[in-house]
């Protein structure tokens, strides 16, 4: 018998691990852990099945999932359900909106994952936090030496469709008496940390890399820091979604040149010769396919979710000053990079330069230094 269980029910479980486990054949049970009582309600009262929405270049796609049970941890006999499925199951992927998460959920898996401590699993992490996985592991702080937790690079775009968007979009809800969807797009490369025995995995769509750091940054200081930029640029041109950036030639190709000569060429220089990825050649590629289904029509992604949370994202080591700090560090001028810092800057400070700055040094660590006030002068130059 092979178990594998997903705790979190959003599309990147569904679209991801859910698919991956259910096209393998290999699992003779799928589980889903979710709190969520809407959801658990809908999937049950499906018999376990779900259909998820598949954006591909030309088309809407569905994939249905069957078979699956869910459990709703805050339950007591779940609960109990829960901890036995999960001492038992061979491949596990935690896919939560924050690994602030991690210490509930583990007041349950801790205990459940003791009873066969001897175990071999895989536990996968897909929170969008490059040490996930050793975070979840704290949490847990128990001896599992054949538990394997694994950060994962995840450059699936995805989200939730509710309301009346569904029949204007010609999407299928997740359960048939549920009023949400799930949309993830057709990409499905996923990369995993590696782990003795990772080559027996059944999860289908995993993909191993032997140092994911670089592929971390990757995503952060290239994907990441140009989709949130691109979002800006279509916010200033007044556009809702990001498939109608398309309409604007030159705000492509700034974006285009902001990740291929500045995060791309950074990135490069940095990890040279350990992919094809961090090549000329490869950087490039990469790039203009991101590009490419960052604005795809059927993902119809809205602009204000690219953009949402400006202030996380001016933060040091994330997708805006991270990447410029990046990016300086290898000696290259992030000019088209500080343009979505500046527009990021004033949509929530507005544009008085002191302010600004008096703004940034509360959110940047201190003493301010010349890398501040470098960072600054790169951001204030964007004025015009």
């Amino acid at each position: 018998m092979s178990i594998f269980l997903g705790i979190g029910a959003g599309p990147i479980q569904t679209g991801i691990f859910l698919s991956g486990a259910y096209k393998s054949n290999r699992f003779s049970e799928i589980v889903i852990a979710e709190v969520d009582e809407e959801i658990v309600n809908a999937i049950r009262e499906s018999d376990g099945q779900i259909t998820i929405n598949i954006a591909t270049t030309h088309s809407i796609e569905k994939e249905i999932i069957k078979g699956i049970k869910i459990l709703n941890p805050n339950n007591s006999e779940d609960k109990k359900s829960l901890m036995e499925i999960a001492s038992q199951a061979d491949e596990i992927a935690t896919a939560l909106p924050s690994v602030k998460i991690f210490p509930i959920i583990a007041k349950w898996l801790k205990p459940a994952l003791e009873q066969n401590s001897e175990n071999k699993r895989f536990i996968y992490t897909a929170e969008n936090n490059n040490h996930a996985a050793e975070l979840l592991q704290e949490s847990i702080n128990t001896n599992l030496p054949n538990s394997f937790f694994l950060n994962t690079v995840i450059g699936k775009m995805s989200g939730v469709v509710s309301g009346d968007e569904l029949k204007d979009r010609n999407l299928s809800p997740l359960c048939p008496n549920l009023s949400r969807a799930h949309l993830v797009e057709e990409f499905n490369k996923i990369l995993i940390s590696n782990a003795p025995g990772i080559e027996k995995r059944k999860v289908q769509g995993l993909y191993v890399k032997q140092n994911l750091y670089p592929f971390e940054e990757a995503k952060l200081y290239g994907h990441n820091a140009i989709h949130f930029l691109l979002g800006m640029l279509g916010e200033e041109s007044g556009e809702i979604y990001m498939n109608d950036i398309r309409k604007h030639p030159e705000l492509m190709d700034f974006a285009r040149k902001a990740f291929i000569e500045e995060s791309g060429e950074a990135l490069c220089k940095k990890y040279k010769g350990l992919d094809v990825l961090f090549t000329r050649e490869g950087f490039a590629e990469y790039a203009e396919d991101l590009l490419q289904r960052m604005t795809n029509p059927y993902l119809h992604d809205k602009v204000e979710r690219i953009i949402r949370d400006p202030l996380r994202k001016l933060g040091w080591d994330d997708r805006v000053v991270g990447t410029m700090r990046m990016v300086i560090s290898e000696g290259i001028q992030p000019i088209r990079l500080a343009k979505g810092g500046y527009l990021a800057v004033t949509k929530l400070f507005g544009t008085n330069p002191e302010i600004i700055k008096k703004e940034l040094s509360e959110i940047w660590p201190k003493p301010w230094t010349d890398i501040h006030e470098k960072l600054y002068n790169y951001i204030i130059s964007q004025a015009h």
